[in-house]
This record gives C-alpha cells, sequence and structure tokens, in this order.
C-alpha cells in the first residue's frame, strides 16, 4: 500500500427528488487500501461507488480515480475508462440471462474496443472460474445457477480485467459462511496481484476486521433539505 490516492473525493453532493439526498465533503483512499462501507440501508452507499465508477455524475464536487478527473469526462469517455480500470461487482449480479456463465465472464470486452480478448483473456477467464468453484458449470445460463453462483460469475467478470479498483456491492451477500470467506480471500488476492484498491459495501460486520479500513456512512453529513 502506497499513500498516493487511488480515491479522491471532495465536495461531492446529489439528490434524488426530495427523499434521497449524499453528501461527502471529502474522501480520499490510498492506492491498494483494502476498504468497508457500512451504514444503513438507503443511506447512498451503492450510489457512491455508481459515482466513483462514473456510472453517475453526481450534481457537484469533483472525483478524481488515479490521476484522472471522472466527474470531468463525457459518458463515453467514463465508459471507456471504467472498462479499462474498474472492476465492479454489482449487487443485483447485472448477468445476461440468454448468456452463459463462461460469456457473462467475458461480457465487458464484448461491450467496448477498449478491450481485447485474446486466449490469455480466455484462460484467465476458465482459472477465475475455477478458484471460486464453477468449472463445470460455465455452459449454464443464469436461470441455471443458484443465487451464489450467479454472484461468483459477477465476480469473475468484474476481476478478469486485473483492475486497478475494485468497488464491490454487497460481493459477499448470497454466499454461506464458508463461501464468504473464499471470495474474500480472492478478492484480496486478486487486488494484491494487480496492486489494485478494494472497494466494498458490506452488511456483514463479522468480515470487517479483515479489512484496512472501515468507513461508516453516518459520519457523512446529510445534504441540508
Amino acid at each position: 500500500m502506497t499513500d498516493r490516492a487511488m480515491i479522491e473525493v471532495t465536495g461531492l453532493a446529489l439528490r434524488r427528488g426530495e427523499s434521497f439526498a449524499l453528501a461527502i465533503e471529502h474522501l480520499s483512499i490510498p492506492a491498494g487500501e483494502r476498504v468497508a462501507v457500512v451504514g444503513p440501508s438507503g443511506a447512498g452507499k451503492t450510489t457512491l461507488l455508481n459515482i466513483l465508477s462514473g456510472i453517475l455524475n453526481p450534481d457537484a464536487g469533483h472525483v478524481r480515480i488515479g490521476e484522472t478527473a471522472v466527474t470531468t469526462l463525457s459518458d463515453r469517455q467514463r465508459r471507456m475508462f471504467r472498462a479499462r480500470n474498474i472492476g465492479f461487482v454489482f449487487q443485483d449480479f447485472e448477468l445476461v440471462e440468454y448468456l452463459s456463465a463462461r460469456e457473462n465472464i467475458l461480457y465487458p470486452y464484448r461491450l467496448t474496443d477498449a478491450l481485447s480478448i485474446t486466449r490469455d483473456v480466455r484462460d484467465r477467464a476458465e482459472a477465475l472460474a475455477a478458484s471460486v468453484g464453477l468449472e463445470g458449470k460455465l455452459r449454464r445460463k443464469p436461470a441455471n445457477l443458484s443465487q451464489g453462483e450467479k454472484q461468483r460469475v459477477a465476480i469473475c467478470r468484474a476481476l478478469l480485467p486485473r483492475p486497478k479498483l475494485i468497488l464491490a456491492d454487497e460481493a459477499t451477500g448470497n454466499l454461506d459462511p464458508a463461501n464468504k470467506d473464499l471470495i474474500l480471500d480472492i478478492l484480496f488476492e486478486q487486488a494484491q496481484a494487480a496492486g489494485a484498491t478494494l472497494l466494498a459495501v458490506t452488511h456483514d460486520h463479522a468480515l470487517l476486521p479483515r479489512f484496512d479500513r472501515v468507513i461508516n456512512f453516518d459520519d457523512f453529513a446529510a445534504v441540508p433539505a
């Protein structure tokens, strides 16, 4: 881990209607750090991940990922940046129902010319799948996978490009205790191997001691009404 910031957020504000508002005056996460994010449902944890990844643009404020000012990029530039640099494990998986598990893992490579499918990429996809216990199930479509297996496919897809930033939204939420530890081991190992930063939203407080730091959303002030 280094002192160089992978994530730098200043003056962030986003409002959605009258019922939701998010405000973060300052947040800095060093490169290589493993950080858990906790807080009540509806506090904005998933929204923060969406802003960091460039899926959402805030109403105000600045977000820098590495050397890139994400909030200054166009929609297309944010998509390209995300494909190259960010692995996102979505809470609801975001799997494509008509594709096999194997093709879902490779799916980001089909969406952008920022990534290219090579033999090495295919071999890495197979190795990742085997590491999470998906061998023998890569031809199955999501409808024929358990919730935990869908979660593992989503994790493999996020890790495949060796991203410098891994965003995980309840990545262990659909797993039994033994598999929670396995998945967290894999996320940590892959992050360390790539020199990546890991930011993980979780409601499982039993996992918190394994992280370098815990960010509690209760520490952020609400946007004034």
